[in-house]
């Protein structure tokens, strides 16, 4: 009789051969933004650890404080028994550092995203979701229950006509500010006219936009001064904050509605309290001092004009420490992504279900502290890898 997980067997060979199985690595971080990857001494270009504060001193010491008073784990669901004084002191952070009336914590960026979406949204609303939107937003539009219309930030119009033509209970559209494999970003005034226009309801991720845009660094909306007009607003502590988790942050009856509704809340374990005070440490460093991501966002367009001069053209709309170099087929990108880590730079190919076919890349992300010296011989490097492929 044939194996019954015969299947299994023929699609990953049918992955690998289309260069699209994923291989596990052992990382581990080093000093000044180094990483050893398998065997190799690397430069990490991969990492969403945009300013460097998973490593920050009085990060790290604010969560080893909270390890030694609390242990490892929270122990249960936060309406358990799982929220600690560390969750609410984060929590209360996290609402002053929005300017909003309050905010609740998740256990990851992704169940913040599906919980909140399908939580606010069901039978009988309509979701306009971009079709470039994290996974976690699309999960979340499809798990509500609500009608799911897909839209292009590049075709606004289409999304208003779309609008019109809705006859539903409620309307939400659906956004990252920060579109995470491509680096541009959502056309945020935009969108919040089309919202005003039609009374739905404004959902942005801020993901990649916490911690790396705005004055305050709270993210594109304040950027582009439209906080006030996006109703729910998403967030990660993941990423530029380089702890783990996400968050909402709204008025108080949206937070107690999640803390009622969320499934991603209520049934997950809470996030260990070393970690939220980690994340309490990260947002007085970011409201503190501007250093940082000042420094970054500069960095990041200096790169993509040495990129240019290399001969490389990045993603043409993408600004910010997110920098896509286009290479099309899958094989390609892996080639590159390979050669590149041999050489001493770790860069993340990106290839099919992520992004689109026919738009493998590298997904390059620049972080504040790298050294001068190593941007240079990375561009070097990269425009050679990549000679005769962009």
């Amino acid at each position: 009789m044939p194996d019954r997980w015969d299947w299994l067997t023929e699609e990953l060979r049918v992955w690998a051969a289309g260069g699209l199985l994923r291989r596990r690595r052992e990382i581990r971080p080093l000093a000044e933004g180094r990483c050893w990857v398998d065997g190799h001494v690397a430069w990490d270009f991969a990492s969403n650890d945009y300013l460097g504060l998973a490593t920050h001193p009085s990060v790290v010491q604010a969560a080893m404080s909270a390890l030694e008073t609390h242990g490892v784990g929270a122990k249960a669901s936060p309406l358990v028994c799982g929220r600690s004084d560390e969750h609410v002191r984060l929590e209360q952070a996290l609402a002053e550092f929005e300017g909003t009336e309050a905010a609740i914590v998740f256990p990851t960026g992704m169940a913040a995203n599906v919980g909140t979406v399908a939580a606010l949204a069901s039978e009988g609303d309509s979701v306009f979701c971009d079709r470039l939107n994290h996974a976690s937003l699309v999960d979340g539009c499809r798990l509500s229950g609500a009608r799911l219309r897909v839209y292009r930030h590049d075709d606004l119009d289409g999304l208003s006509r779309s609008l019109a033509r809705e006859s539903s209970r409620r309307r939400f559209i659906v956004t990252d500010s920060v579109f995470s494999m491509d680096g541009d970003l959502a056309p945020l005034p935009e969108l919040c006219a089309i919202r005003d226009r039609y009374g739905a309801i404004l959902i942005v991720d801020e993901a990649h936009g916490t911690g790396v845009f705005g004055q305050s660094g709270r993210g594109v909306g304040e950027m582009l001064d439209v906080e006030e007009r996006i109703d729910v607003r998403i967030g990660t502590l993941s990423k530029a904050i380089g702890a783990l988790g996400g968050f909402v942050a709204g008025r108080r009856e949206l937070i107690e509605f999640l803390w009622n509704k969320a499934r991603t809340q209520i049934y997950s374990t809470a996030l260990p309290p070393a970690i939220c005070a980690a994340a309490t440490a990260a947002l007085q460093v970011i409201r503190a001092d501007s250093t940082g991501r000042d420094r970054l966002l500069q960095r990041s367009a200096a790169f993509r004009n040495a990129l240019v001069r290399s001969g490389i053209v990045p993603y043409p709309h993408s600004v910010g420490p997110i920098v896509p170099v286009v290479l099309h087929a899958p094989e390609a990108a892996i080639e590159v992504s390979d050669s590149l880590l041999k050489n001493g730079f770790l860069v993340g190919a990106i290839r099919p279900p992520t992004v689109p076919q026919g738009t493998s890349r590298l997904r390059i992300t620049l972080h504040a502290a790298t050294p001068d010296n190593a941007l240079e011989s990375f561009v070097a490097i990269l425009a050679e890898t990549c000679a005769g492929r962009v």
